[in-house]
């Protein structure tokens, strides 16, 4: 499946990007951004909250996860409160708010599974072959000197008046 492993590299790329509350682009993610970013550059649209997400595509057991795939965990509540995409071999990339950044960890660890709540398959449109312009990421600018100084100083969202 092309597509799904484009899917994957283009959430993996995202490693050690920092997790921002709120955040649904490249400067920064929480979990449902991330995942609504990295599909929405294969032209499907998620929900922007994890309860939304948790209700698009089929229903997938632990077992039967495959690369791409959504997976769903409660850490605030019951329910689907956190959201991942599923890599391969138990892994899957997520944007967590504890240690701050992007990163891969294993649906079987300790804290994960205890809190699997289930996966969900959001089918890609297969009949795009990588390299094919539309199922490209979309390039994403990186930020300006300004808007990292301000990140550094805790300043967001200021804009310049008109």
């Amino acid at each position: 499946m092309p597509g799904d492993q484009a899917l994957v590299a283009t959430a993996l790329s995202f490693r050690g990007t920092p997790y921002r509350n709120g955040g649904s682009d490249p400067r920064g993610f929480d979990c449902s951004g991330f995942t609504q970013w990295v599909f929405a550059q294969y032209g499907v649209a998620l929900p922007r909250e994890v309860e939304e997400q948790f209700k698009v595509g089929e229903k997938i057991k632990q077992g039967d996860l495959k690369q791409g795939d959504l997976v769903f965990f409660h850490t605030e509540s019951r329910g689907a409160s956190h959201v991942g995409i599923f890599i391969a071999d138990d892994q899957f990339v997520h944007a967590p708010s504890s240690r701050g950044v992007v990163r891969v960890e294993y649906v079987s660890s300790s804290y994960w599974s205890r809190r699997f709540v289930g996966g969900r398959r959001v089918l890609l449109d297969r009949e795009q072959e990588p390299g094919v312009a539309a199922a490209r990421p979309r390039p994403f600018p990186p930020p300006s000197a300004a808007d990292a100084a301000n990140e550094r100083s805790g300043v967001r969202g200021v804009k310049a008046a008109d």
